[in-house]
C-alpha cells in the first residue's frame, strides 16, 4: 500500500488557527486569571505553549503550562496490581482551576478521555476545556472540542499527521490517502 499526501494546513494557516483559538479561550474565560494550559504529550505540549506566547503577547499576562502524559491512561494499558494506572502524570495546579487541555488532533476520543481521568486524579479542575488543532471527526466517545483550529471529514481510511517545527522540523497538517497499488 502506498499513501498519498496532501498538505490541509501550512505554516501560516497554522498561526491564524493558534491565534484565534488564542483570542477564543480569552474571550470565553473573560481573560485567564484562572486558566492553565496542559498539552497531551506529545504534539499538545507545543500547541498549549505557543497558545500561551500568544496569551502573554496579547494580554501581556502569563498563563502556566503543564504536560500530561496519558499513556497510562489508556484503555488499551494494563494497570497496576492495585488496579491504578502505572506512573502518574506529573503534578499540575489544577485544583479549582479551569483547563484547557490541548491536544493535535481529535479523533475517537479516547486520549482526550484518558486526559480527563489523569486530570482527575491529581484534583478537581473548576472546569476542564478542549482546543485542538484538528476535528477529524469519527468519535466514539460523546466528546466535543470547545476550540477547534480546523474541522476536516476524514474516512477511516485517511490518517491526519500534525507535524510541528518542534518535533518534525516543519509546520503543516497533512492527510495521507491509502491507496492499493495495482500490479
Amino acid at each position: 500500500m502506498a499513501e498519498n499526501q496532501l498538505v490541509i494546513m501550512d505554516q501560516m494557516a497554522i498561526r491564524r488557527a493558534m491565534t484565534r483559538i488564542a483570542h477564543e479561550i480569552l474571550e470565553k474565560n473573560k481573560g485567564v486569571s484562572n486558566v492553565v494550559l496542559v498539552g497531551i504529550r506529545t504534539r499538545g505540549i507545543y500547541l498549549a505553549e505557543r497558545i500561551a506566547k500568544l496569551i502573554l503577547d496579547i494580554e501581556k499576562v502569563s498563563v502556566p503550562v503543564g504536560e500530561l502524559d496519558v499513556r497510562p491512561y489508556r484503555d488499551d494499558i494494563p494497570l497496576d496490581k492495585n488496579g491504578k494506572p502505572a506512573n502518574p502524570p506529573d503534578q499540575l495546579p489544577i485544583e479549582g482551576k479551569t483547563i484547557v487541555l490541548f491536544d493535535d488532533v481529535l479523533f475517537t476520543g479516547r486520549t482526550v478521555r484518558a486526559a480527563m481521568d489523569a486530570l482527575i486524579d491529581l484534583g478537581r479542575p473548576g472546569m476542564i476545556q478542549l482546543a485542538v488543532l484538528v476535528d477529524r471527526g469519527h468519535r466514539e466517545l460523546p466528546i466535543r472540542a470547545d476550540y477547534v483550529g480546523k474541522n476536516v471529514p476524514t474516512s477511516r481510511l485517511e490518517k491526519i499527521e500534525v507535524q510541528l517545527i518542534e518535533v518534525d522540523e516543519t509546520d503543516q497538517v497533512v492527510i495521507l490517502q491509502q491507496r492499493s497499488s495495482v500490479n
